[in-house]
């Protein structure tokens, strides 16, 4: 991992959704939390701006703060480090990787890509995805056990879905908006 701090246990992710209230979850979350910033619904001048307020809330509570998007970007944007699939990963470790997956192969592609944490998702049915297939909590243990990299639990996760999966680390859009 290329931070000195522990991986998060808490995450909450941004969307078009929960923008309204981004400012008073951050400030919610416990310290030393992790914020990832999607937001592909505003062009790159709106995108960067709204990044850069809610990265500079973050820090002061002493957030992780990631950056959805091309390494190159969130180095520009001084994002602490990338999410995203691991095609799209650095080869380096100057950012904190991320990395999405929803299955096996893409568990074992995070793995190649040095992931510092996998988002294994949907865990539960998602507001994300209506009607879409979840992992529940049998299939989300099996899978996330395979590795030996660190997993975040995604997809309907809320203080009591994360209490019955009772996984160390978790997700959130709506579920800490």
């Amino acid at each position: 991992m290329t931070t000195c701090q522990p991986l998060p246990k808490l995450w909450l992710l941004s969307d078009e959704r929960n923008d309204a209230v981004l400012e008073q979850a951050i400030a919610r979350l416990p310290r030393r939390s992790a914020f990832v910033y999607r937001h592909y619904h505003l062009d790159m001048a709106k995108r960067q701006a709204r990044f850069a307020a809610l990265r500079d809330l973050a820090r002061r509570h002493d957030h992780t703060v990631i950056l959805a998007g091309s390494p190159v970007l969130a180095r520009k944007w001084l994002a602490d480090g990338v999410y995203g699939p691991a095609s799209a990963m650095p080869r380096d470790n100057a950012l904190l990787k991320i990395v999405t997956a929803h299955n096996w192969p893409e568990i074992v592609a995070a793995e190649r890509a040095e992931a510092d944490a996998i988002m294994l998702s949907p865990v539960f049915p998602t507001a994300s995805h209506p009607g879409g297939r979840s992992l529940g909590p049998v299939r989300f243990r099996l899978l996330a056990r395979k590795t030996a990299i660190p997993v975040i639990a995604l997809g309907g996760m809320t203080k009591d879905t994360a209490k019955r999966l009772d996984w160390p680390r978790w997700a959130a859009i709506d579920g800490l908006s």
